[in-house]
């Protein structure tokens, strides 16, 4: 697969690692359909790099379906799934204020585990109708998981167990899927420099970034990027989790 064939659908694509992701394809001559729940930002975003965009909660059956008929009458075929979209939950499994609340508990997985799961089903059903290459390649599913599914600190027992899931689904769901043709990959990023952790005090920026082993700075969320057109051009990788980390292991 080249990423100038590629027609990708992008979770989570209207910031952050799927921002980037969708903005690095567009250059590279995909075409590009975003999913995101922010309307007013992937529109925007869309309009900005020449992609399509759909509304979507992914956690919902029907929104997907509408998300990816969508997708598929604007870019013609669905080759690639980048799953990208997620939240962070920070909650000791008993702190202070008592047990760790089981509504975000349970909000964590389904929107990171059971979201993930719910796109790349439902893009594994279309991508089975497309021709496929002289590899017997139809498609590429790329899920997003995290050192935290390793080396989960204090208080993500939600969100370890939830990346942790998305680890468990690689190898299973490239098994599955192998006699359609369509491969299964998982990016397990370290501490990026997403809206989210730009967020954060300039010294605790630092702080983190001091922690990563070589080079001692926060991943740039266009190497994550890199990486998923990567996997979309070597068609040998399959089923396989590839830590984005810069060699960091969280204490």
């Amino acid at each position: 697969m080249r990423i100038q064939d590629t027609a990708a659908i992008i979770t989570g694509g209207a910031s952050g690692l799927g921002e980037a992701t969708a903005r690095h394809f567009r250059e590279m001559g995909a075409q590009v359909t975003l999913l995101d729940r922010d309307a007013d930002r992937g529109q925007a975003v869309a309009e900005d790099i020449g992609a399509h965009f759909a509304q979507t909660d992914v956690t919902d059956e029907a929104s997907v379906a509408s998300a990816i008929a969508s997708a598929k009458s604007a870019m013609g075929r669905i080759t690639a799934a980048v799953n990208c979209a997620g939240i962070a939950t920070g909650a000791k499994v008993l702190g202070r204020d008592g047990p760790h609340p089981l509504d975000a508990f349970r909000r964590t997985l389904d929107i990171n585990l059971v979201g993930t799961f719910n796109v790349a089903r439902l893009a594994a059903a279309e991508m089975a109708s497309n021709t496929p290459d002289s590899d017997g390649a139809r498609g590429v599913i790329i899920n997003t998981a995290s050192i935290a599914a390793f080396d989960g600190q204090k208080g993500q027992a939600a969100y370890a167990a939830s990346k942790g899931g998305i680890v468990g689904l690689s190898l299973p769901m490239a098994r599955d899927l192998a006699r359609e043709g369509i491969r299964v990959m998982a990016i397990a990023p370290g501490i990026f420099a997403t809206p989210m952790l730009r967020g954060l005090p300039q010294d605790v920026q630092d702080t983190l970034a001091a922690e990563v082993t070589c080079p001692k700075r926060l991943g740039d969320p266009a190497e994550y990027g890199a990486l998923a057109r990567f996997i979309i051009e070597c068609g040998y990788l399959n089923g396989e989790v590839i830590r984005l980390d810069g060699a960091l292991r969280m204490q």
